[in-house]
């Protein structure tokens, strides 16, 4: 089988985990998936199958989206509750004060990765050395904070939920801990939900529980969309021989091309409306380069 799979991840298992479990239950030898969330997170995991493996570094995973929980008063080495307690402190902070602190997140920010990542120095994971109590300096990253804003609070045990759009490679958990400093008081993330990545969210992503009875129903392929849907590309249809040449890995003359208006990627079609992959354009060089092969012809 070929397609993706807009999968919501349980909470409490590893993405690979998750994907292993999802590759079982449709049948298909072959699988990946696109931004690994941690074991405690739940929410949309993006899982390819068979030839739309070749096609993920080519999905659009700039931006994310996530609701996270997090209590004040408290600092863990994982920067999330499953770590161990750090610090303990009173809290006289409340959600207005919460509220007026986060436009200091919003946009570009510059952020310190947790040690408890997968990040790798001088070839060793962070969190191999993290488990070892070895602590590392690393360097901060620039990522954007689209939007950050206070969704839900609660007073009285110091719990908030914030909706965060971001950039790829930010860290909600780091995000909150700096919160937490900004307020004085220290923070931890409590939980955390992907609720959009890749073109996908919650709303048609599938649990492993609805794909494994939409597998017993036959009705599988409710759940996998095709290795094109996701690829925000314009469109191109190329002619019977042009499309031979293609699926054979070989480029097409632009000047016999038509609906090329810039450079960059395409979806490129066979007459019959089969997709047969992604091609680059080069206008300078008048050509459209092969990109990926999904169909050969």
């Amino acid at each position: 089988m070929n397609g993706f799979l807009c999968l919501n991840k349980p909470g409490g298992v590893t993405s690979f985990l998750a994907v292993a479990k999802a590759r079982r239950i449709v049948g298909e030898k072959k699988a990946g998936h696109s931004g690994t969330l941690d074991p405690m997170a739940t929410g949309v995991l993006l899982v390819a199958f068979g030839k739309a493996t070749r096609f993920l570094p080519l999905l659009p995973d700039h931006d994310k989206q996530y609701r996270a929980q997090f209590q004040l008063g408290i600092t863990t080495d994982t920067l999330d509750s499953t770590g161990t307690v750090l610090s303990q402190a009173d809290v006289q902070v409340f959600a207005d004060q919460v509220a007026a602190v986060l436009p200091r997140f919003t946009g570009v920010i510059r952020q310190v990765p947790p040690m408890y990542s997968a990040l790798q120095k001088d070839g060793v994971r962070l969190y191999t050395l993290a488990r070892q109590g070895i602590e590392v300096e690393r360097e901060a990253r620039t990522v954007t904070i689209h939007t950050l804003a206070l969704v839900a609070a609660d007073d009285a045990a110091h719990r908030y939920t914030i909706d965060v759009s971001c950039s790829a490679g930010t860290y909600i958990r780091s995000l909150i801990a700096d919160i937490g400093d900004a307020l004085g008081t220290g923070a931890v993330m409590t939980a955390l939900c992907r609720t959009g990545a890749c073109g996908c969210g919650l709303t048609n992503s599938v649990t492993l529980e609805t794909l494994e009875g939409l597998r017993n129903s036959g009705r599988l392929n409710e759940a996998i969309l095709p290795t094109d849907a996701l690829l925000p590309f314009d469109r191109l249809t190329v002619t019977a021989a042009q499309a031979r040449r293609f699926g054979n890995g070989g480029e097409l003359d632009l000047a016999r091309v038509r609906g090329v208006t810039d450079d960059g990627p395409y979806r490129v079609y066979a007459p019959d409306g089969g997709f047969l992959g992604v091609g680059t354009a080069d206008l300078a060089a008048n050509i459209l380069r092969v990109t990926k092969v999904f169909q050969q012809q």
